[in-house]
């Protein structure tokens, strides 16, 4: 499982907790399925960015991107496959 995913979904559940919601509700919150909730809360992932933002937006929180360590890219121009022209 991805931990990154995992971390988000414990949020998410955490927070529509805080807020004394039902996964039912969120959804309709979020105009989204219940499904989708439960796939964002399991930490899926794969889910819709939409999906994401939707839920996100209903619990009043957001999505931020912050500098880190993330995946490391090759500077070897022979490993991209971008040469230089």
């Amino acid at each position: 499982m991805n931990d990154r995913a995992h971390d988000l979904g414990e949020a998410v559940r955490a927070r529509r907790r805080q807020l004394d919601l039902q996964q039912a509700e969120l959804a309709e919150l979020a105009r989204c399925s219940t499904r989708s909730v439960h796939a964002i809360e399991a930490g899926k992932p794969t889910v819709r960015l939409d999906k994401l933002l939707a839920v996100l937006g209903a619990l009043g929180l957001g999505l931020m991107l912050v500098p880190g360590a993330g995946i490391q890219l090759s500077e070897d121009p022979s490993t991209t496959g971008r040469g230089e022209r």
